[in-house]
């Protein structure tokens, strides 16, 4: 799993200039995994018939992959590099690391309302809501006509917020529980 825009010593880190936001945004965006997962994500619009004006079949699969395809790249492209850049914040995700489980939960739930800003210190993360909204809105463009009022507008918005405070919560746990499996997977070999 791409995991770009982490970082695990925050006192140690320099701030990153807004070319390589957008490096490190495309590198993520890009990454063969998550063609996998939009593919995924694809299927599971297929099966449900979502945006059913896109038809059914290789055609209507295909509508649905370039679709979500989209919406992964420009939400990334505008909450990691584009509002960052223009605002002087820092997109990564500044991992916890240590204290219990219900501190660090609640740190990296907050992420989706604070973030760093280039200089250092902390300000309210405008890149995650604006650049979220914005991409909602380019959605538009590229959606059946019947899927473009301001309440799915509004509840895309509001899945993708949700979606990014849970990667922050994978960001935050993820090496506690690779440590984990892998200490298992080798006491099972023993």
């Amino acid at each position: 799993m791409p995991n770009y825009l982490t970082v695990d010593n925050q006192s140690q880190v320099k701030p990153i200039s807004w070319k390589e936001k957008f490096a490190i945004t495309a590198s993520g965006a890009f990454d063969p995994y998550e063609f996998v997962v939009v593919g995924i994500v694809a299927g599971i619009r297929q099966a449900d018939n979502a945006y059913p004006a896109f038809g059914q079949g290789i055609e209507g699969y295909s509508k649905r992959y370039g679709t979500s395809f989209a919406d992964q790249v420009d939400g990334n492209i505008m909450v990691g590099a584009v509002y960052p850049s223009l605002l002087r914040t820092d997109p990564r995700y500044f991992r916890l690391g240590r204290g219990g489980f219900v501190h660090r939960f609640g740190y990296g739930i907050s992420r989706i309302f604070v973030t760093r800003r280039d200089s250092g210190g902390s300000v309210f993360n405008v890149s995650e809501f604006f650049g979220n909204a914005t991409a909602i809105a380019i959605s538009n463009v590229y959606y059946p006509a019947a899927n473009r009022s301001f309440s799915s507008s509004f509840s895309g918005w509001g899945l993708q917020m949700g979606l990014d405070a849970w990667g922050n919560e994978l960001k935050e746990f993820w090496p506690d529980i690779h440590r984990y499996l892998s200490k298992k997977k080798r006491a099972a070999a023993d």
